[in-house]
């Protein structure tokens, strides 16, 4: 029987590949054990093809998949140099089916591998998904759209942001978009402020080399928490297919800057020093190996911006994240304005109604103003939660299911990713031209004591 798709994943000898693509695409075949996929391998290292089934058959048993190794047993590794034209069209030759490309490099590699495949015979079809972040501003994302746009259809590009792929995202358009109750309080005229979070206790676990060129605003604030943003924001659209959703989010994202037109006001950064998470040492990041300490590259990063739109006006919107922090913090919060008038007789101090996505365990919850138990007209704090558990796929797992299905919904449009790039170049300037202070945190705390909680 012949594969609908063949997915070659390119660097299938990292650390991506192994981590986190394989699990997924172990757990989605075991949940859908009539979908026909054959999985090949490429890589620079010298791997046997037994080296390389092992390594899928390792990974698969993460996610308790080991029964959907025996339909990949087949399965091949080949040594190669992605970057070169003649080995590109080999790899493409021996595809079954529609080939999809998973470029599990680094964005440089997967840039040159691209220019590449100007020069290669493309089989109809074909599908290109390459990991964030997509260039490294404005101009170089514009340059590789191009190169992609001269190679496939828009439609089977596929930038790949494995946080659209979280079921908490997913349950945050369901809670918009399918409840009386919120679906017309979702703008400026009832929300006060926004926030997108994603705090981990994490180190660089490896990373310095791709990490300490990129720091935090570039490698969650610009690739990841924007798109999460532009769920929050976008207009109600038509139908949650893939023109309509990504038309949506797109033209959130072009209505965004920063707050007040002022990156100096409107970001702060920072790094963490020596300190102790969860029981291990860190050093200070600049004394992580494979840090360059004249890079000036932040660990912390926060923004804020603005959606000015109708909608939106006038809402401080915070995107932050950072590492070595003390406690994972992973959510959106949103934040409504006060009540206009509180009959006076009341006793307490009435918080914000808060509504919070958690990204991790996926749980939702409402915080709101109740009357107290020993005083009926004592104001005391309740908060009704849901959890939602960790949905029934990995993150990785949905991204992969429409890259296989050529379903570009979760993927981010070529304008959307050059946008985000707009939206950060601002704070980008003025962090290069030393015009915001770094600041500093011990590893294992909140963050620099001298900033505000979030």
């Amino acid at each position: 029987m012949t594969a609908d798709t063949t997915l070659l994943i390119l660097g299938a000898s990292g650390d991506l590949t192994s981590r986190l693509l394989l699990p997924a695409l172990g757990q989605l075949l075991a949940r859908e054990p009539d979908r026909n996929v054959r999985l090949a391998g490429a890589g620079v290292d010298e791997w046997t093809d037994d080296a390389w089934r092992e390594t899928v058959r390792k990974a698969f048993a993460t996610t308790d998949a080991e029964s959907a190794f025996d339909r990949l047993s087949d399965t091949t590794y080949t040594q190669a140099d992605i970057t070169d034209p003649g080995q590109l069209q080999t790899l493409l030759d021996a595809a079954e089916g529609r080939p999809a490309l998973y470029f599990a490099v680094p964005p440089a590699v997967a840039a040159k591998a691209c220019e590449a495949l100007r020069s290669v015979t493309i089989p109809d079809g074909t599908i290109l998904a390459l990991e964030k972040p997509f260039g490294s501003d404005a101009a170089s994302a514009e340059r590789l759209n191009a190169t992609l746009a001269d190679l496939v259809p828009e439609s089977h590009v596929f930038r790949v942001d494995h946080f659209l792929g979280r079921s908490t995202v997913l349950n945050l358009l369901g809670v918009r978009f399918a409840n009386r109750l919120i679906e017309p309080a979702w703008s400026a005229d009832h929300i006060a402020s926004i926030l997108v979070q994603f705090d981990e206790p994490l180190g660089l676990e490896g990373r310095a080399g791709y990490y300490d060129k990129a720091g935090a605003l570039t490698d969650m604030i610009q690739s990841h928490l924007l798109q999460v943003m532009a769920f929050v924001t976008m207009e109600p659209p038509a139908s949650l297919d893939e023109r309509d959703l990504r038309d949506a989010t797109g033209a959130a994202l072009r209505a965004t800057a920063v707050w007040g037109d002022d990156p100096v006001a409107s970001s702060r950064r920072a790094r963490y020093t020596a300190g102790t998470v969860d029981g291990r040492e860190f050093p200070s990041y600049v004394d992580e190996p494979g840090v360059d300490p004249a890079r000036g590259t932040e660990t912390l990063a926060e923004m804020t911006v603005e959606v000015r739109n109708a909608r939106w006006q006038g809402v401080p919107i915070t995107l932050r994240s950072g590492k070595g922090l003390g406690h994972a913090e992973a959510k959106v919060e949103v934040r409504f304005h006060p009540v206009r008038h509180l009959p006076r007789g009341f006793t307490g101090d009435p918080g914000p109604t808060v509504l919070s996505f958690s990204l991790g365990p996926d749980s939702i919850s409402l915080g709101l103003n109740v009357n107290g138990e020993a005083d009926p007209l004592e104001l005391e704090r309740a908060t009704l939660e849901a959890h939602l558990g960790e949905g029934s796929l990995k993150a990785y797992a949905e991204v992969l299911s429409g890259i296989l299905d050529g379903d570009a919904m979760l993927s981010v449009r070529g304008d959307a990713a050059v946008d985000c790039w707009h939206i950060v170049q601002p704070v980008v300037d003025a962090w290069r031209d030393g015009r915001v202070p770094m600041d500093e945190y011990a590893a294992g705390t909140a963050g620099p004591a001298d900033w505000p909680t979030s």
